[in-house]
């Protein structure tokens, strides 16, 4: 264990000179936008201080460098002070950050990866430590490095789940390479937090959660040294730091007062600065330097990942699609040792357990957490360090949505794998039917949305998704079906698949998974009464083959039928009327589950809730007649 050196006297002054810079630098740029947060800087001013200069190591001609120790400001409301903190360590200038929230300006309101020295996206509060959590998890197992992992927390967002579904992560898994530091201000955006300054409470909660804790007063910048040296030398436990503070800390006439929360000092900004000028013992470029980071970071590739064998499946084989998401990427991890996984505890049901089974070191069990098992991928999949698949039930991605809409902000290439999609999971009821999911990952910014119908087009769903930038959904079905291409099919994202085809086609029959199967059954028993209809397999509905769905309408009289396991709002339905709505002489008739279900075998559901053969057979007949 190493031993501890205080800082001298002229050290630890320059720590507090840095702070009091830190409150100007944040007095000046939000008084320069006319918005954003001061208080909510002034508050952890010293703990930022303290973070760049003593306990971090990192180059700052490199802030995204692999070996670098990392930084969450999860209460991403206080972006100017940590903008500020940059500017002492030189990679920002003063003049930088009076851009502040200027159109033309990265320095955005909340940090986001367009600077460079941010990871993740922040400011819907209470998402930063599960990411932190996985960047520790990553650097711990995967990297096997000595970078460590930091992340600053308000007090109002702690009261948020997400926190403590990462508390209980973390504590799981022992990572003692991550630090969770407190601002514990005292105060919320209009009024108290709930245990204002509690110390005890909040001790015994994170203790509770089998944390390693201090309580410290967070304006003191020797006893931060200290603690942050002292977190540094614990095995086996996380560390949180509840650091009481003061919202406003410094500043007169405001501090520790409420109603000030996101305001500018505006009028009051030059005597304030005065006043804090005046704790400055070097008004000059501080002497402080940086730790530089030890350099054992792995290289690196995720680049060009392939299945390590190809699909390999007979036309009589039934296989569902949840089954060849599990055998994909068991191979994919395979072929490149940076693929992981890790699951809600659903992995018997999503087949991720095929990957565990095959490489145990890269799975990882988020428990029933969905929200942290969101953040967990998008930590572990920054800086290129892995390519991670978030899999559970496509239902429950509903409740982290949030995250996953930050993920798309953060830039994260996080793949995510829903199974047990729609009414055809039968009778598990609607709880767990996934009838919102696809509306869900459409409206997310640059992704990907695959629902493949077999065995073969999942497995290179999977394989796809590993290569492709920005956030990527797999839906995957519950039931078996049959093969419908030859394992040797080549699918690319945005292109269709024509599955059923004659010169005489009367209507073109879209459907997707379990509903393109009985679309082609709906064809059979229409073939059998004279009447042939062309079914096509979208493949993806984000991007959407809208060119060759116009082709094939054209060349089928202009006749759209639309078949889906899914709300009518946001899913394949909507998709086709918004790839069309520019085209005269083409009409859409929308099959969906109309309502909430009910539990029942899942032939009788598709009856009920009016997407059977049958259905599709009637749905065919009467778009013929408009």
């Amino acid at each position: 264990m190493a031993s501890y050196h205080c800082p001298d006297s002229k050290t630890l002054q320059e720590y507090k000179d840095v702070a009091n810079k830190i409150r100007i630098h944040s007095i000046n740029a939000t008084n320069a936008s006319n918005s954003g947060h001061p208080t909510s800087c002034a508050s952890m001013a010293e703990i930022m201080s303290v973070l760049f200069f003593n306990a971090m190591k990192y180059k700052v001609s490199d802030p995204r460098g692999p070996h670098n120790d990392r930084l969450v400001l999860s209460k991403g409301h206080a972006a100017p002070g940590l903008y500020a903190a940059w500017v002492e360590a030189g990679l920002l200038t003063e003049k930088d950050i009076l851009n502040l929230r200027k159109i033309d300006n990265d320095l955005e309101g909340h940090p986001t990866p367009r600077l460079n020295f941010i990871d993740v996206a922040t400011g819907s509060l209470g998402q930063g430590l599960s990411c932190a959590a996985g960047m520790a998890y990553t650097g711990k197992f995967f990297d096997k490095a000595s970078y460590r992992v930091y992340c600053i927390i308000g007090d109002g967002e702690s009261a948020e789940g997400s926190i403590w579904e990462a508390l209980s992560f973390c504590s799981r898994y022992q990572l003692d390479n991550i630090v969770a530091i407190f601002d514990i201000n005292r105060l919320g955006q209009s009024e108290p937090t709930g245990l204002q300054h509690d110390m005890e409470t909040y001790r015994a909660r994170l203790e509770a959660f089998g944390w390693n804790t201090y309580v410290v007063d967070g304006h003191d910048v020797g006893t931060l040294c200290k603690t942050f040296h002292d977190a540094s030398t614990v095995k086996g436990k996380p560390t949180a730091i509840l650091a009481k503070t003061f919202k406003g800390k410094g500043m007169q006439g405001i501090e520790d007062e409420e109603n000030w929360h996101g305001k500018p000092m505006g009028g009051k900004a030059e005597s304030m600065i005065e006043a804090i000028k005046a704790n400055i013992v070097n008004q000059g470029p501080h002497t402080l330097t940086i730790q530089a980071p030890v350099e054992d970071a792995p290289a690196v590739d995720i680049t060009n990942i392939k299945l390590s064998d190809p699909p390999a499946y007979k036309r009589s084989d039934k296989v569902a699609s949840r089954l060849a998401f599990g055998t994909a990427l068991a191979k994919l991890g395979k072929n490149n040792p940076h693929v992981i996984s890790m699951d809600g505890d659903t992995k018997n049901s999503t087949f991720a357990q095929k990957f565990k089974d095959a490489h145990p070191d890269r799975f990882i069990e988020c428990y029933i957490a969905e929200q942290n098992l969101v953040g967990v991928g998008i930590g572990c999949g920054t800086r290129g360090r892995t390519v991670p698949f978030c899999s559970t039930f496509a239902a429950f991605f509903t409740r982290a949505f949030d995250q996953i809409r930050m993920g798309a902000i953060s830039q994260t290439n996080c793949n995510f794998v829903g199974s047990h999609a729609g009414i055809s999971i039968g009778e598990d009821g609607p709880s767990q039917m996934a009838l919102e999911d696809l509306a869900m990952f459409r409206t997310i910014p640059g992704s990907t949305v695959f629902y493949p119908s077999d065995a073969v087009s999942c497995e290179r769903a999977v394989e796809l998704a590993a290569n492709l930038p920005g956030v990527c959904f797999i839906r995957t079905s519950r039931p078996a079906t049959e093969q419908l291409y030859e394992n040797e099919e080549p699918f690319v994202p945005g292109k269709a698949k024509v599955v059923r085809k004659s010169d005489t086609d009367t209507a073109l029959v879209l459907g997707c998974g379990i509903t393109l199967h009985m679309a082609l059954k709906a064809a059979d028993a229409l073939a059998e009464s004279g009447i042939n209809v062309r079914v096509m397999d979208p493949f993806t509905l984000k991007p959407f083959d809208a060119e060759a769905v116009i082709m094939n309408a054209k060349a089928t009289g202009g006749k759209i039928v639309t078949v889906e396991d899914h709300y009518p709002e946001g899913g394949l339905g909507e998709t086709v009327m918004s790839a069309v709505a520019g085209e005269r002489d083409i009409v859409v008739k929308q099959l969906a589950v109309p309502r909430i279900p009910r539990s029942g075998k899942p032939d009788e559901l598709f009856e009920m809730f009016g997407i059977s053969p049958n259905h599709i057979t009637r749905a065919v007949k009467e778009v013929m007649k408009m």
